[in-house]
């Protein structure tokens, strides 16, 4: 897979965002009811999985500079943190959980890394 390919694709990196947003700002009664999902740490891994998602897209439209790593980390950050906020006081049946933006935390990093490997092992000589 050529690295180029994907500097088009700013349209799935917004799309990813507004996805994300949609799915954190559901209220709680639109989500499955706690079970099983809970004993694996489900929504856990989801926040994981939807913040690296969203930093290894966001990573292909900024320079190959380590200064973005760090730009890029912090309005995940703060992002995540902002939509806590949101849930605890705006939405209902949601509450403010800082294991969520631990995990947002975890997976931006993990898709920080992963787009730089995968820079790294595809970047021309």
């Amino acid at each position: 897979m050529q690295i180029k390919t994907w500097r088009g694709s700013k349209a799935l990196a917004i799309f990813w965002i507004l996805l994300i947003s949609i799915l954190c700002f559901l209220p709680g009664s639109s989500l499955p009811k706690a079970g099983w999902l809970d004993q694996i740490s489900f929504d856990k891994w989801v926040h994981f999985g939807l913040f690296a998602v969203l930093l290894f897209l966001w990573r292909f439209h900024f320079p190959a500079g380590k200064s973005f790593y760090f730009i890029l980390f912090g309005c995940a950050i703060v992002y995540g943190f902002g939509v806590e906020v949101i849930q605890h006081y705006f939405i209902s049946n949601r509450s403010f959980d800082l294991y969520d933006v631990v995990a947002d935390l975890v997976g931006s990093i993990a898709g920080l890394w992963f787009w730089s490997w995968l820079y790294k092992k595809n970047r021309p000589l």
